[in-house]
């Protein structure tokens, strides 16, 4: 079969145009994951914004004594339609007519759905007014947090034991003589805190029961003996169980552990007098801290109780400098700032804010320039974090999902 010159320039152009084509086929494989890691990101911003608005527009609820109000992103559901063309048309000039060029197209097309609903309701509700529990300030203990941030912003006072009574100490600047010893208590555990010999852990308890030695049998024995130690008395033919327990949480300026075991029970029942929303702690002499010898418990506060205080210290009740005892040990760089989180109301939007919010006619942010920078920063973060404690599970429909059409 005889091939023209015209015939030539066409299989040639096809030719070319093979690989295009083969690079069309392949684009939505590519592409799509591109735009979901896009749109996951995308959405994760503009949630975690939203919901660190609604913090700081509380707070501004709180200033000025109205009620306090949360909504949240129940699902999110993305849908991408990814849309691509391909054809040919005569080439411009020379063997127009005969020759075909390729032609390719493409769109995109994003359709979000966001379900928004308020965290309202009785259980909510009761979670918001409900003190913390111990468990959750050691868990923050543990993210390596300063013991003197997480107490004033979680503790509504401190109790100390003098002699055969407790005296409470509330931290609200209102009550001068009770706020200037909080704080002062706070920069104490600081202090021991920096330098590393700060403790918060469990009790390490030993309980033992004597059981007797016919009313075992042998299944009996080899279940108990994966839960206890036991010991078999000849004397009186019974069995001695015993097994080390977790107690009740203790801040120390020494190792409990080092404690004789009869020392740690009785601790354990001067602390399990406390609520599980007390925190105890037990600063020893002859350790470090130890000049300023302190005993009592910390009684934790609830997250709306934490807003209030916030939405106070811009009005009402301002914090101010208190000096740490001269019995405390030097403070790491001398941090000790007057508030607990550096609070901007102003009458124009901050252009160097991380985070801004309108409300009532003002502008309200927090305070990321300067030396306390990484101090509000911490506390913002650490009162975001008690926010999701605080939060039930929100009501979903359906499955969140987003979803890759091509």
């Amino acid at each position: 079969m005889k091939i023209s010159r015209t015939n030539v320039f066409y299989l040639q152009h096809l030719l070319w145009s093979l690989p295009c084509i083969g690079l069309l086929l392949a684009l939505p494989g590519c592409v799509s994951p591109i735009a979901l890691n896009r749109a996951v990101g995308a959405y994760d911003d503009a949630i975690t914004s939203a919901a660190s608005k609604q913090l700081l527009t509380n707070i501004a609820r709180a200033h000025h004594h109205q009620p306090i109000h949360f909504t949240g992103v129940s699902n999110v559901a993305a849908t991408f339609d990814f849309r691509f063309n391909a054809g040919a048309t005569p080439a411009l000039g020379g063997l127009a007519g005969q020759v075909l060029m390729p032609i390719f197209g493409g769109s995109v097309a994003e359709n979000p759905t966001i379900s928004i609903v308020p965290i309202e309701g009785e259980e909510f509700t009761k979670r918001l007014l409900t003190p913390f529990q111990q468990s959750k300030l050691t868990l923050l203990l543990r993210q390596r947090f300063d013991i003197d941030l997480l107490l004033r912003l979680m503790a509504q006072e401190v109790r100390i034991q003098h002699q055969a009574q407790q005296i409470a100490y509330r931290n609200t600047p209102s009550d001068q003589p009770g706020y200037e010893m909080f704080r002062r208590v706070v920069l104490h555990l600081s202090a021991i805190q920096d330098q590393n010999q700060l403790y918060a852990e469990p009790l390490t308890l030993e309980r033992t029961w004597t059981i007797p030695g016919g009313s075992i049998t042998a299944e009996g024995f080899q279940a108990l003996e994966r839960e206890f130690v036991l010991r078999y008395n000849k004397q009186d033919n019974s069995y001695t169980l015993r097994k080390q327990v977790a107690g009740p949480i203790l801040i120390t300026n020494y190792n409990p552990n080092t404690l004789s075991s009869d020392e740690r029970a009785r601790l354990s029942d001067e602390v399990e007098a406390w609520s599980m929303n007390d925190v105890a702690f037990d600063i020893r002499p002859n350790h470090p801290g130890g000049d300023w010898p302190v005993r009592g418990a910390f009684r934790l506060r609830s997250f709306h109780a934490i807003l209030s205080f916030l939405g106070r210290s811009i009005g009402d009740e301002p914090e101010y400098h208190i000096e740490k005892d001269i019995r405390t040990p030097p403070i790491k760089g001398g941090e000790n700032p007057i508030s607990t989180m550096g609070l901007i109301v102003s009458d124009s939007q901050p252009s160097e804010a991380d985070l801004s919010i309108h409300s009532h006619g003002r502008y309200y942010s927090v305070g990321t320039v300067g030396p306390l920078a990484r101090w509000n920063r911490d506390a913002f973060q650490m009162l975001y974090l008690l926010f999701q404690m605080t939060i039930t599970d929100i009501p979903r429909h359906g499955v969140p999902s987003i979803t890759i059409a091509k």
